[in-house]
């Protein structure tokens, strides 16, 4: 987005310390909808465990910031105890498959907390073998009354926006989503458009993951702005997730694919 003041490498980073595995290519073709009801399905879903982005996170991945419960899954951001025994933990998910064009969609609740990003984007990057593509909701807590979006194509921002949310984040869930088709890319909010990409502008082409990610900084404040005192941890909500391929439709009820024509 316009407002992110990130370098290109800011999620190339993400998969670092991962245990190595064969990873192909060829993009997972078939659609899902993840409610969590029997927990994390862990042959979709990888756990960020064990490392940080960079020196702008001040928080570490950790398993243990990761639940399901009742049917949600619940990234949660835990602050460093005051003996400094260990750093903040902080919670991330991300698919094993890569993903290529069609619609992806969550429900889901956040905190209002200065400092703290939680997103749902797909990416792939120079970690994966390939250039830096990436397409981004993300709700910066410290605002949770507005959705931004933005997109990389090798490593490069464009297509920058913002979209307000009523009532914010922290009061309700709110389902966002993005088409992602050859032509441009549309998000939506609510089932209802709200930024798409300008015609001619460069576009993702790579197939992706999709992570489930919430984070902080202390460093990054004039975007995420300053994290205050507080006990406790705050947990990020995700209700539901969904991959919907392109030419198939209303895989789901609900599904913003159920309006296409």
């Amino acid at each position: 987005m316009n407002v992110r003041h990130l370098p290109a490498l800011l999620v190339a980073l993400a998969a670092l310390g991962q245990p190595l595995r064969a990873e192909t290519p060829r993009p997972d073709t078939a659609a899902f909808f993840e409610d969590f009801t029997e927990g994390l399905d862990r042959g979709r879903w990888y756990v960020s465990d064990g490392w940080t982005n960079g020196d702008w996170q001040d928080c570490h991945w950790s398993a243990g910031a990761v639940r399901v419960q009742d049917g949600t899954l619940t990234l949660f951001h835990i602050p460093a105890p005051e003996d400094g025994d260990r750093p903040a933990q902080c919670g991330e998910v991300q698919t094993r498959a890569r993903l290529h064009h069609g619609t992806f969609e969550a429900r889901i609740r956040t905190p209002r907390a200065p400092g703290l990003n939680a997103s749902v984007f797909t990416y792939i990057g120079p970690v994966h073998g390939a250039p830096h593509d990436e397409i981004d909701i993300e709700i910066l807590t410290r605002d949770p009354g507005a959705m931004t979006v933005n997109t990389y194509v090798a490593g490069k921002p464009h297509n920058g926006g913002a979209a307000p949310a009523t009532p914010p984040f922290d009061e309700t869930f709110h389902t966002v989503a993005f088409r992602w088709e050859p032509e441009g890319i549309t998000w939506f909010l609510d089932g209802q458009e709200v930024h798409r990409t300008a015609p001619g502008s460069p576009l993702p082409e790579h197939p992706q993951k999709l992570y489930l990610s919430f984070w902080s900084t202390a460093t990054l404040t004039d975007w995420l702005g300053k994290q205050g005192p507080r006990e406790g941890p705050l947990g990020y909500e995700i209700d539901w997730v969904a991959y919907t391929p392109l030419g198939e439709a209303c895989l789901f009820p609900g599904s913003v694919t159920c309006a296409d024509p």
